[in-house]
């Protein structure tokens, strides 16, 4: 459905919001080296006292992500008929997708296995005979890791499946989407923003998370799937809302002391059950509906205080809206990697995190700067074929028109192999 009223080009807030996001996904990846939790590959230093802080962010982190998403889909259906947005998130999506399982996710496979384990082969001996058997390898205490796999790229893989479905209702049914969006505009637009999605998310994960754990497999990931389809949803629906969009403003201060209260209650509770305190079962239901709960109102004050705050368009703007793709399927890989090339070095933790990220930054950059610029790269790494007649692309030179014009269909993009 293509929208015949007027409307904004695109949301600048919204790209910085996602910019600022993916700089926490990767503070975030370096985190899980160094937390208690389950990762590809571990640091010696383990520090517990991290945690809190990866639990501020990990409840809404990719749930934010998603309905950027959407809001990004919505500016290209905005402008495309469904087919169109189909095919051309199919060719943004499914070339990275593919590309990246087979070369880049790799490597993070292989260091796992050899420090989990005890692989002793070459990586090549690993590709050719376990990488790509297709089947389940290095089976423990009946968990297999399944190979290939997508790791941190399920992303990519939920993102296509949403907006396929989109596309097939925008196709089939354009009035059904459009009477969704006017009916529940005006109680979005007021204290309704705060309460209602708050309310849908606390109650997923009351009653749907505890039989379908998140496992980012796609099958059976009902959780998941009511999570980020609703958000991504919420996203496409309200993007040119501008009722919605000011009430995000309005209501940013009591979002933020709401999700203070909300993060407060759930961690009291995860303090009291490590220390083994016996909780009543109401209390560990409203540990749940606060989690739930606080998975919204961190998104809505994000989103109040962008709206509020982050309106300015740049030179930086524009490059690192173009950057997020490659970013992202550069990003995990080169963390693992370091992580594991460092892990006899003996470093204290912080000099062994600061290595990490500046090794993940520099990696990040230039594959960027040699990705844009190379036309058969491209496609591979989630950017536009390249037109050097309109695009002005020179050395060292932040995108121009040409790329301004395709950054209003730039793809939302961040993982999470947990």
């Amino acid at each position: 459905m293509v929208d015949e009223i007027a409307k904004p080009e695109r949301r600048v807030d919204l790209d910085w919001i996602r910019i600022i996001a993916f700089g926490l996904l990767i503070l975030y990846h370096v985190g899980m080296l160094f937390v208690p939790w389950d990762y590809h590959v571990k640091s010696a230093h383990i520090l517990p006292s991290l945690e809190p802080l990866m639990l501020a962010l990990n409840p809404w982190r990719l749930s934010l992500l998603f309905l950027v998403s959407g809001a990004a889909t919505r500016f290209m259906a905005n402008k495309l008929a469904p087919a169109a947005l189909f095919k051309g998130r199919a060719a943004r999506l499914l070339p990275p997708l593919l590309f990246g399982m087979f070369v880049i996710v790799p490597p993070q496979s292989y260091f796992q296995v050899v420090e989990k384990s005890g692989f002793a082969g070459s990586f090549v001996q690993f590709y050719l005979s376990r990488y790509l058997a297709f089947a389940p390898q290095f089976c423990e205490a009946g968990r297999c890791l399944m190979l290939p796999t997508w790791n941190h790229l399920w992303f990519v893989v939920y993102l296509f499946v949403y907006t396929a479905v989109l596309a097939l209702l925008l196709a089939v049914a354009p009035r059904l989407v459009r009477g969704v969006e006017i009916r529940l505009a005006p109680a979005l637009s007021g204290v309704g923003l705060l309460l209602l999605p708050a309310l849908a998310l606390a109650a997923l994960r009351l009653f749907v998370y505890p039989s379908f754990p998140q496992t980012n497999t796609l099958i059976g990931d009902w959780y998941n799937h009511a999570l980020y389809g609703t958000v991504f949803a919420f996203g496409y629906l309200f993007a040119l809302d501008e009722g919605v969009a000011a009430a995000t403003q309005r209501l940013r201060w009591p979002a933020l002391v709401t999700a203070i209260i909300c993060y407060a209650s759930f961690m009291l509770w995860r303090v009291l059950r490590q220390e083994g305190v016996q909780l009543p079962e109401a209390l560990t239901l409203y540990s749940r509906f606060a989690y739930g709960a606080f998975q919204w109102v961190s998104i809505l004050a994000i989103l109040g205080f962008g709206r509020r705050w982050l309106t300015r368009d740049t030179a930086a703007r524009r490059y690192l809206t173009d950057a997020v793709f490659p970013y992202y399927i550069v990003h995990q890989t080169t963390i693992i990697a370091t992580a594991y090339a460092l892990r006899d070095w003996a470093l204290p933790a912080a000099a062994e995190a600061a290595l990490i990220l500046a090794a993940t930054f520099a990696s990040c950059a230039l594959t960027y700067e040699i990705v844009r610029r190379i036309a058969w790269l491209r496609p591979l790494f989630g950017l536009k074929l390249l037109n050097t007649r309109h695009s002005g692309l020179k050395p060292l030179r932040c995108p121009t028109e040409g790329s301004r014009n395709a950054a209003a269909e730039a793809l939302t993009i961040s993982a999470d192999s947990r």
